[in-house]
C-alpha cells in the first residue's frame, strides 16, 4: 500500500502508472459484495497507524496534481479509505482538510479532484456520519456549482458533489432560505453551456423530487415546468434524457401517493398519507406532446440496450398513464389516429408505441373500445414492411393480452391475433422474442378469464394448442440465443404446459419426450464444449429444459410416473455433469422436488441416489438460492414420503440443526429451515419425538427476536422469520394431533401462544401473518378438545383477537371462524 500511495503522488511518474496504482489501492480497500468489504475493511484498520497515516497524506498530496486524471483516481482512493474510517470515528480532520482544498480558488484542478471525493465519499458513507458537517459540505459544493464560477470543470464536480449530497440535507432543505438557494443554483445550471453541467443538474433535480416532493409545488410553478419542457426539446441526448426522467419521477412518485392516499382513506393504511399534488396532470397538455414528438426519434441502427430519447419518452409516457389515468387518453389518441397509417415508418413505430404505453393506469372499460377498434389494425401491423414497427407492435400486442385480456373476443379477434403471433415467430430476433411474450401472457391471460363449468375439458386456445406449442419448440431449435429469443420461447412454452386443459394433454405428454431427448442430447455432447461462451449457452439450455420439465410434471401430476425413471436419470446426470454450477443445481433440484411431489410415496426408490447430491447443496452455505432450493427439497421429500420419510428425518433434522448453527449462512434460508421442521413433523407424526424438545427450543429462541421499529428490513425481516417460525408450529401440532403423542405439545403451548399474542398485536404483521396465527390458534385447541390446556385459551386477548373486526379477507374470516369455533369446543 506505502508502495502504491508512493507512486500515486509521483509527479515524474508516467500517468498510466499513477492511474493503476491508484485504482489499486481503491480496490484493495472496496469491495461490492458485503463479507468481502468487512474483511477489506478489517485489513486495513488493522495497519500501524504511522503506516496509514503516511498513505492518506500522500492520496491527499496526489489531490493537488495538476493532471487531471492522476487528481481524480486519488479521489477514488481518498473516499475509499474515508468509507472504512470514518464509520469508526477515525480520520475526524477529513472534512475539513478537503473544505479547505475546495476553497482553495487558486488551484482549479485541485478543487476539481477534492469536489470529486467528497462527491465520491457522500455517495458511499451512510449519510448520518456525514450529518454533523453537512452544512459545510452543502456550501462548499453549492459554492462550486454557481453560474459565476469561472471553471465549468469545476462546476461540473460540484454538481455530482451535490447529487451525492442532496440525501442528507435533509434539514437544509426544511429551511425556506436555503432551500431557495439551492434550487436557484440548480434551476441556472440546468441553463449552463457546459453540457455535462446541465445534464446533471436535471440529474440533481430529478433526484430532489424523489427525496422532497412535498416542497417542490412553489418551484414547480415558477421554474421547473418550462425548464424540463425546454431540457426535453434539447438537441443533447443526454440533457433530454435527464429532462425526461424528472418527468418520469414525477409520475412514478404520485402513482405511488395515490395509491397510499386511497389505502389511508380506505382505512388500509395506518396514519395519515398527504394527497398527491398532481403535478404530473397539471403538465399533461405541455409535456405530453414533447413526448410523443420525441417518440419520433428512433435510432434505426440501435443496439437494443442502448437507452434512448425515443425510449425513455415511451418509458415516461407509461408511467404517467399510471399517474394520471383516464386523463392521458384524449391526449395522446389524436396522435395515434394521426400516425398510426403514416408512410414514414418512424411515425407509425411512434404511433404503436404511444398506445401501448397507456394501456395500464386508465379505466379499462376507457380503453376498451379504443383496443377493439386497434386490434385489426395492430394484427395487420405484423406484417408491416419495416422491423421497428412489427417489434413494437409484437410488444404492444403482448401489452393487450397481459393487461386487456377481456378485449380478446375469442370469435373475432382470436384466429388472427394467434396466426399474426406464430408468423412472428419465423422473423428477426427482437420480433421473435416479443412474440413468444404475447403468446405466454394470452395464454395467462385466458386461463384467468376462463371458466371451466362452461367446458371443463376444453378452453379456448385448444384448437390452436399443438399448433402454438410446434411453432414454439421450432424456435428453441436455434443454436444461439440473441435478444433472449430462445429463453422467451421456452418460458412460452411452459406457460402453455402449465394452462393445458384435459383435452391437450397428449400434446403435453409428446412435448414432455421431445424435452427429454434435448437433455439426453445436451449431456451427451457436454465433453464438446470448450469456451465460456459455449459454456454458458449449454447451461441457459439445460435450465430452460429443467423449468418446462417442472411444468409437465406440475401438469402431468402422477401421470408422469412412466417417465420418471428416466427423469430421475436424466437429473441426476444433470447433476454430475454441472459441478459446481450452482444455478443448474438449483434448476435440477427443483424436478426433483417437483417429481416427489407429483408421484408421492413411489418416489422412494430414488431417495438413495439422489441424497449423496443433496447433502453437499445444503452446506453450501455461501450460496443463498442453492442452499434454499435444497432445504425446500427435503420438504418436498417428506411431504412425499409422508410416514415412510421417518427413515431419513434423523439425517435431516442434524443437517438442519447443523444449518442453523453456521454463522455464513444467509439469514433469510435459516427462516426455510425452520418452516421445515414443520414440514417433517407433519410427515412422520407421533415419530417426531426424538427432534421434538430440539425443535421447539429452536422456535422458541427464533420467536425472541424483535425487529428494530426504525429499521424496515428489520421488521420485514422479523414478520419473514415469525410466518416461518408459526409455518412450523402448525406442521408439528398438525402431526401430532389426534395422536398417542399429542401431550408432547403441553409444555410448549403457552410459548406458541405467546408468539400468536406477540403476531395479532404487531400493526406491521400483515395479513397471512395473521392468517397463520389465528390457524395456530384452532390447531392447539382442535388439538386438546379435553381441556388440557382451557387455562391458556381463556386469556383475555385470546377473544379478543377472534372477536376482530378487522377488514380481512374472506379466506382469514373463515379461518378465524373456525379457530373460534375450536377454542369454543376445547373451553367448554
Amino acid at each position: 500500500m506505502l508502495m502504491l500511495s508512493a507512486e500515486i503522488v509521483n509527479e515524474t511518474a508516467q500517468i498510466l502508472t499513477r492511474n493503476a496504482a491508484g485504482l489499486a489501492l481503491k480496490n484493495a480497500l472496496s469491495a461490492r459484495e458485503g463479507a468481502r468489504q468487512t474483511d477489506y475493511s478489517n485489513r486495513w484498520l488493522a495497519v500501524d497507524p504511522e503506516t496509514r497515516a503516511k498513505i492518506k497524506q500522500d492520496v491527499l498530496m496526489a489531490l493537488h496534481s495538476p493532471v487531471q486524471k492522476a487528481g481524480s483516481v486519488a479521489a477514488q482512493a481518498v473516499a475509499a479509505i474515508a468509507a472504512i474510517e470514518l464509520p469508526q470515528g477515525q480520520w475526524p480532520e477529513l472534512i475539513e482538510i478537503l473544505l479547505g482544498f475546495v476553497n482553495n480558488a487558486s488551484n482549479t484542478p485541485l478543487r476539481i479532484s477534492t469536489l470529486n471525493a467528497i462527491g465520491y465519499i457522500c455517495e458511499t458513507i451512510d449519510p448520518d456520519i456525514l450529518s454533523l458537517r453537512a452544512n459545510e459540505i452543502l456550501t462548499a459544493v453549492v459554492h462550486g456549482a454557481r453560474k459565476e464560477e469561472p471553471s465549468s470543470e469545476v462546476q461540473y464536480a460540484a454538481a455530482q458533489a451535490l447529487y451525492n449530497s442532496l440525501v442528507f440535507i435533509r434539514e437544509n432543505f426544511e429551511r425556506e432560505g436555503e432551500r431557495n438557494y439551492i434550487m436557484q443554483v440548480v434551476c441556472e445550471a440546468t441553463q449552463n453551456p457546459n453540457v455535462q453541467v446541465q445534464a446533471t443538474a436535471f440529474e440533481c433535480l430529478v433526484r430532489i423530487m424523489s427525496l422532497y416532493y412535498n416542497k417542490m409545488a412553489f418551484y414547480m410553478e415558477r421554474a421547473l415546468f418550462g425548464l424540463t419542457v425546454m431540457g426535453m426539446k434539447s438537441t443533447e441526448e443526454t440533457v433530454a434524457l435527464q429532462a425526461i426522467e424528472f418527468w418520469t419521477s414525477v409520475a412514478e412518485e404520485e402513482a405511488q401517493l395515490e395509491s397510499d392516499y386511497q389505502d389511508s382513506q380506505d382505512g388500509l393504511l395506518d396514519g395519515e398519507v398527504d394527497e398527491p399534488k398532481y403535478f404530473a396532470k397539471i403538465a399533461l397538455p405541455e409535456i405530453v406532446p414533447v413526448l410523443l414528438n420525441l417518440l419520433t426519434r428512433q435510432d434505426e441502427d440501435a443496439d437494443e440496450d442502448e437507452w434512448n430519447v425515443a425510449m425513455s419518452a415511451g418509458t415516461c409516457l407509461g408511467y404517467l398513464a399510471q399517474a394520471v389515468h383516464d386523463s392521458i387518453v384524449p391526449v395522446v389518441i389524436p396522435f395515434i389516429e394521426g400516425n398510426i397509417k403514416s408512410q414514414e415508418w418512424r411515425h407509425r413505430e411512434a404511433a404503436v408505441m404511444a398506445f401501448g404505453s397507456i394501456l395500464v393506469g386508465p379505466d379499462p372499460a376507457v380503453l376498451t373500445p379504443l383496443v377493439n377498434q386497434a386490434l385489426p389494425i395492430l394484427i395487420d401491423m405484423m406484417r408491416d414492411s419495416n422491423e421497428h414497427v412489427k417489434d413494437t407492435t409484437a410488444w404492444t400486442l403482448g401489452r393487450i393480452c397481459e393487461n386487456l385480456i377481456s378485449t380478446i373476443k375469442p370469435d373475432v379477434h382470436l384466429h388472427p391475433l394467434i396466426a399474426s403471433l406464430v408468423q412472428g415467430l419465423s422473423d428477426s430476433p427482437r420480433i421473435i422474442a416479443n412474440s413468444c411474450w404475447a403468446l405466454m401472457n394470452l395464454a395467462d391471460g385466458l386461463y384467468e378469464i376462463y371458466d371451466p363449468n362452461e367446458d371443463p375439458a376444453s378452453g379456448p386456445l385448444s384448437p390452436y394448442f399443438h399448433g402454438i406449442v410446434t411453432a414454439l419448440l421450432q424456435v428453441t431449435e436455434t443454436a444461439t440465443n440473441e435478444s433472449n429469443y430462445r429463453t422467451s420461447a421456452y418460458e412460452a412454452i411452459t406457460s402453455f404446459i402449465q394452462q393445458a386443459t384435459p383435452d391437450v394433454l397428449s400434446v403435453v405428454s409428446t412435448t414432455a419426450l421431445q424435452i427429454l431427448q434435448r437433455m439426453e442430447h445436451l449431456i451427451s455432447v457436454q465433453n464438446q464444449i470448450l469456451g465460456v461462451d459455449d459454456r454458458n449457452n449449454w447451461n441457459d439450455l439445460q435450465s430452460n429444459l429443467c423449468s418446462v420439465t417442472v411444468s409437465v410434471i406440475r401438469k402431468l401430476n402422477e401421470g408422469i410416473q412412466p417417465l420418471a425413471d428416466r427423469i430421475m436419470t436424466l437429473v441426476l446426470q444433470l447433476i454430475q455433469s454441472a459441478g459446481k454450477t450452482s444455478t443448474i443445481l438449483e434448476d435440477a433440484f427443483l424436478v426433483v422436488g417437483s417429481l416427489a411431489s407429483a408421484i408421492e410415496n413411489q418416489f422412494a426408490p430414488y431417495i438413495s441416489a439422489f441424497l449423496p447430491y443433496l447433502y453437499p447443496a445444503l452446506k453450501a452455505y455461501e450460496d443463498t438460492q442453492l442452499c434454499t432450493v435444497a432445504v425446500g427439497i427435503i420438504g418436498d421429500i417428506t411431504r412425499a414420503l409422508g410416514d415412510q420419510s421417518a427413515q431419513y428425518a434423523d439425517a435431516f433434522v442434524t443437517v438442519l440443526l447443523e444449518n442453523l448453527q453456521s454463522e455464513v449462512l444467509n439469514r433469510n434460508v435459516k427462516i426455510s429451515i425452520l418452516a421445515c421442521f414443520g414440514d417433517i413433523a407433519l410427515a412422520i407424526g407421533p415419530r417426531f419425538e426424538p427432534y421434538m424438545d430440539t425443535a421447539m427450543t429452536v422456535l422458541r429462541q427464533a420467536s425472541a427476536l424483535q425487529p428494530n421499529p426504525l429499521d424496515y428490513d428489520s421488521i420485514d425481516y422479523i414478520a419473514q422469520l415469525r410466518e416461518g417460525i408459526l409455518e412450523a408450529h402448525t406442521g408439528i401440532i398438525t402431526g401430532l394431533k389426534k395422536t398417542d403423542k399429542v401431550n408432547l405439545l403441553l409444555p410448549h403451548a403457552q410459548a406458541i401462544l405467546d408468539l400468536v399474542q406477540q403476531v395479532l398485536a404487531d400493526d406491521n404483521s400483515g395479513e397471512a401473518l395473521d392468517k397463520l396465527a389465528y390457524g395456530v390458534i384452532g390447531d392447539l385447541a382442535e388439538a386438546f378438545p379435553n381441556g388440557d390446556i382451557k387455562p391458556n385459551l381463556l386469556a383475555e386477548w385470546v377473544a379478543a383477537a377472534l372477536s376482530s373486526r378487522h377488514r380481512y379477507a374472506p379466506d382469514t374470516k373463515k379461518t378465524i371462524r373456525w379457530a373460534r369455533e375450536m377454542v369454543k369446543l376445547a373451553t367448554a
